[in-house]
């Protein structure tokens, strides 16, 4: 389907991806179609792309759901998810899900370049990227409690990995706003730049990101995404285990 069609295109340039929300009229509002093309870019992404930028066009990164479909009756609407087998509502959900996790891909450092409006679907968007640089008019809110709704996008564990269970509490229970002053506080925010200034930060970020060994940066990346869950002694042991297959691939003796 078309970007018109589905909201959002895919452009890759070398090892860069870029991921853009094209619905600036709703401000990139996001639909069940939307979660399922970006779903698709997992498989359409060429071997060499590295580093996958996420954006919104026009003033906002994204004001979350699109409430005029999901009060509606059609595919992916409240009401037609209200009607499933619990086991098919959730399964419908996971493939929302994975619009959001191919993100936390391990061989790929995602980057959301936010402005404006994250609400919602938007945070959450926001979230699942590993890096997030934010303009000066970041405004992020976890707003699904307004709708009597908890977030299901795969928000709700990188909240509490980056600012803690407590704050993740307070955050997604009331609703809040935040700006982007405190959101690179509590430890939400990569960067803060002003909002001219969000396209460069960027491409400098992807620039830093692209300079480092391939190999190298998966592997670092899979040993700090992995460190939360392991003991000290593991995570030793997980550091010992990559340097050798860097040293041996590096030797030309690797695999």
């Amino acid at each position: 389907m078309t970007p018109e069609a589905t909201g959002v295109r895919l452009e890759c340039d070398g090892p860069i991806a870029t991921v853009t929300l094209c619905r600036p009229d709703v401000l990139n509002a996001q639909t069940p179609a939307m979660w399922r093309a970006m779903s698709d870019f997992s498989r359409d992404l060429p071997g060499d792309v590295r580093v996958v930028v996420v954006r919104g066009e026009g003033r906002a990164f994204s004001a979350g759901l699109d409430l005029s479909v999901a009060g509606a009756t059609g595919p992916g609407s409240f009401a037609e998810l209200s009607t499933l087998p619990e086991q098919e509502c959730a399964d419908r959900i996971a493939e929302f899900q994975a619009g959001f996790t191919w993100l936390h891909r391990p061989d790929l450092i995602s980057v959301a370049a936010v402005q404006g409006h994250a609400i919602g679907a938007g945070f959450q968007l926001a979230l699942a990227c590993d890096l997030r640089v934010l303009a000066e008019d970041a405004k992020l809110s976890m707003a699904e409690v307004t709708l009597g709704l908890v977030p299901d996008l795969a928000g709700t564990k990188r909240l509490v990995e980056l600012v803690g269970y407590s704050r993740a509490l307070e955050i997604c229970a009331t609703g809040r706003r935040m700006d982007a002053a405190e959101a690179e506080r509590i430890g939400l925010a990569t960067l803060v730049v002003p909002t001219a200034e969000l396209d460069g930060a960027v491409r400098d970020l992807t620039a830093g990101l692209l300079a480092g060994n391939r190999d190298a940066v998966v592997e670092i990346k899979a040993l700090l995404a992995g460190a939360a869950g392991r003991s000290h002694a593991d995570q030793q042991r997980a550091e010992r285990e990559a340097q050798t297959r860097r040293l041996r691939d590096l030797a030309g003796r690797g695999e």
